[in-house]
C-alpha cells in the first residue's frame, strides 16, 4: 500500500494497487486530497475562532491534520496508494522509470495530478462553506521569505525519504501512522509549517484564513517542494542503497 501532506500535507508510498480501475483511483485521489485540505483549513478556522493564542491554534491545526491524514491514508491507500500529493506521484513515477519496481505510469500521473489539484481546491471551498466564510477569497498570508522556502525543501525531502524508505525496507504497512506522525512533527520543526504538497499549496490560496497562502507565494513554495522531492529521492538512494548481485 502507498500512503502521504500536509501540512500539510501531504502523501504516501510507492506501489499502487493495480486492481482498482483508473477512474476509481482518480476519484480516491480527488476525494482524499479534498478532505485533507478541508481538514487543514477547517481546523485552522475553528482554532482561530476558539482562541487567540497562535501556539494553541497551530497545535489544534496540527493534531487535526495528523488524525485526519492517518485515517485518509488507511481508508484510500488500498485504492490509489493515497498519494494526495503531486510530488509523491512524480517521485513514484520517476522511481519506476529508473527500474525501481512497480509504480504509476505517465498516463496515471496525467490523471492523478489534476485530480489532486481539483480536489485541493474543492476542499478549500468546502471548508470555507462549512464555517460561513466567503467560498473563494484569495489568501493574503504572504509566505515568500527565503527561510520558509528552505523549510519546504526540508519538509518535502523528509516526506519522500520516509515514504520511499519504508517501501525499500518493506514496511509500508506502517505508512498511515508514520506519514501522519511526520507531518504532525514537521508542522513544528519547519519554518513553513510543512505544506510539502503542491496541490495542497494551490488549494490553500482559496481561503483567506489561518492556513492560507497568498497566490504570490505559491510559485516559490512549489519550486521548493519539487527541489525537496529531488533531494529526498537522492537521500533514499544513498541511505537505502540496495546491494547489487550477479
Amino acid at each position: 500500500m502507498k500512503t502521504a501532506t500536509t501540512a500539510t500535507t501531504a502523501t504516501t508510498a510507492p506501489t499502487a494497487p493495480a486492481t482498482s480501475p483508473l477512474i476509481s483511483r482518480a476519484a480516491a485521489e480527488l476525494l482524499g486530497t479534498a478532505l485533507l485540505v478541508a481538514i487543514v483549513i477547517g481546523s485552522g478556522i475553528q482554532a482561530t475562532e476558539l482562541t487567540t493564542d497562535v501556539g494553541v491554534q497551530l497545535l489544534a491545526n496540527s493534531i487535526a491534520t495528523v488524525f485526519g491524514l492517518g485515517i485518509l491514508i488507511l481508508l484510500l491507500g488500498p485504492v490509489s496508494g493515497a498519494h494526495f500529493n503531486p510530488v509523491v506521484t512524480l517521485a513514484e513515477w520517476w522511481t519506476a522509470r529508473r527500474g525501481g519496481g512497480a509504480g504509476v505510469t505517465a498516463r496515471e500521473v496525467a490523471v492523478y495530478v489534476p485530480a489532486q489539484i481539483v480536489g485541493a481546491i474543492a476542499g478549500a471551498i468546502l471548508a470555507d462553506a462549512m464555517f460561513g466564510e466567503p467560498l473563494v477569497e484569495w489568501s493574503t498570508h504572504d509566505r515568500s521569505a527565503g527561510h520558509l522556502l528552505l523549510g519546504e525543501v526540508v519538509a518535502t525531502a523528509g516526506l519522500i525519504l520516509l515514504i520511499f524508505g519504508l517501501a525499500r525496507t518493506d514496511r509500508l504497512q506502517y505508512a498511515p501512522v508514520a506519514v501522519a506522525s511526520y507531518i504532525g512533527a514537521a508542522y513544528w520543526f519547519t519554518s513553513s509549517t510543512s505544506f510539502a504538497n503542491p496541490a495542497v499549496t494551490i488549494g490553500r490560496t482559496f481561503s483567506d484564513t489561518f492556513a492560507g497562502i497568498a497566490p504570490g507565494s505559491v510559485a516559490g513554495f512549489i519550486g521548493a517542494q519539487l527541489v525537496g522531492g529531488v533531494v529526498g529521492l537522492a537521500l533514499v538512494e544513498v541511505v537505502f542503497r540496495r546491494r547489487r548481485t550477479d
